[in-house]
């Protein structure tokens, strides 16, 4: 008598449910939700590898079980038609088959819904040049480029093209033409599709993430020969996105590589994702960089490129930048987040403990009899972790 498969696509429903972001599998272990943050493993029996291998058999195509066999990784995206999207990643652990499912919202958020800053808007508008959105994994990168293509999608005629690993959320034409191409479906890599991706007369081309020196290069050529490039970077700001950048070449070329950045390097955007006040959910702290005369300065010297932190915080009104402290500060006074938190989840966080000790300053002392006693305990050895960006 064959043994009945277990059937784990009433978990993937009930991530809708219960507001999961992620679902893992793991041989030996319960099914495991996270949800804002936390782990939570539901009451029920462990894994067994004939579970997760039944799981492979549900979801895999021959083409994903060949890559696996070879690699043992695979991200792929799944789909519950009409429901939701997964990007999920399978690997292997101790000899067994782990998986972890991403939620994948099918409605794509809008910058508003986001809660990102109206500047977002104008820089996708950009008719060329570089847009850079980072932050670490799981800081929400994928939905702020996704909610910024779809502004520029309900805003004007454009062509789109995505070049992803896998295709994450999906676009709808509206009054843009969007090809999303895949990946290991529907191209053979990165590298091979932007090799032709000039042809396809683009006006915006989105790479899922910079991973190697050809691709950088496309990107870069592609700035400067009339289009809107906007990709990914795990950095946490503008200046680190700069020096990673720079890493990708030998240092005989670096001066060069810092006027081309000076020349095509349209913004920065670097997010990280902050508990809210309650526990539910997740808000944005958003540095934006928007490469005005002093900063294309800042970029080519060296010496110089540290200001740029300085230059972002004093470019607030007249550039509609942002630094991380003002965009901190601003939750900690909108009563979105706790003084505790922001403080967690600062650049700097001694620094902006007393930074923002003097933003509140007398006006918001009943607000600083509450929360700010924060700053007179010790900082939390570990940050909280990650939790990819959902919309309320």
């Amino acid at each position: 008598m064959s043994e009945e498969k277990r059937d784990f696509l009433p978990h993937l429903h009930n991530m809708l449910t219960v507001g999961a972001s992620d679902f893992h599998l793991k041989v030996g272990a319960r099914p495991t939700y996270r949800i804002d943050g936390e782990l939570f493993a539901l009451d029920e029996a462990s894994c067994s590898v004939s579970d997760l291998e039944g799981l492979a058999d549900a979801i895999l195509t021959p083409r994903h079980r060949e890559t696996y066999a070879k690699d043992l990784e695979l991200d792929l995206a799944f789909s519950i038609p009409g429901r939701a999207r997964y990007r999920v990643n399978l690997c292997c652990q101790r000899g067994t088959l782990g998986a972890t499912f991403r939620l994948v919202p099918m409605t794509i958020p809008s910058l508003a819904d986001l809660r990102l800053p109206a500047v977002l808007s104008e820089i996708v508008h950009e008719s060329h040049g570089l847009v850079l959105v980072t932050g670490a994994t799981g800081s929400g990168k994928s939905t702020t480029v996704a909610a910024m293509i779809d502004d520029v999608n309900h805003s004007s005629t454009r062509k789109v093209v995505t070049v992803e690993d896998p295709i994450e959320y999906l676009h709808r034409d509206d009054r843009c033409l969007i090809y999303q191409r895949e990946v290991g479906h529907d191209t053979h890599s990165f590298a091979h599709a932007l090799s032709h991706v000039l042809r396809q007369d683009p006006d915006i081309i989105v790479i899922g993430e910079v991973r190697d020196l050809e691709t950088l290069n496309v990107a870069l050529n592609a700035a400067n020969t009339g289009h809107l490039v906007i990709t990914t970077l795990h950095t946490a700001d503008a200046v680190q996105s700069i020096q990673r950048m720079l890493t990708y070449y030998p240092p005989h070329e670096h001066d060069e590589i810092r006027r081309i950045l000076a020349d095509n390097l349209r913004a920065v955007i670097s997010q990280r994702l902050l508990p809210v006040i309650g526990g539910k959910g997740r808000l944005p702290a958003v540095e934006v960089m928007v490469n005005t005369g002093t900063i294309k300065e800042y970029i080519i010297d060296p010496v110089k490129t540290p200001l740029i932190r300085e230059a972002i915080q004093t470019g607030a009104t007249q550039y509609k930048m942002q630094s991380f402290d003002q965009a901190l500060s601003n939750l900690v006074e909108q009563r979105l987040v706790t003084p505790e938190v922001a403080i967690r989840y600062a650049t700097q966080p001694n620094e902006f403990a007393l930074y923002l000790q003097g933003f509140l300053g007398a006006a918001n002392r009943v607000w600083a009899s509450t929360e700010l006693s924060a700053l007179d305990r010790p900082l939390p050895k570990n940050d909280p972790p990650w939790l990819e960006w959902k919309a309320s």
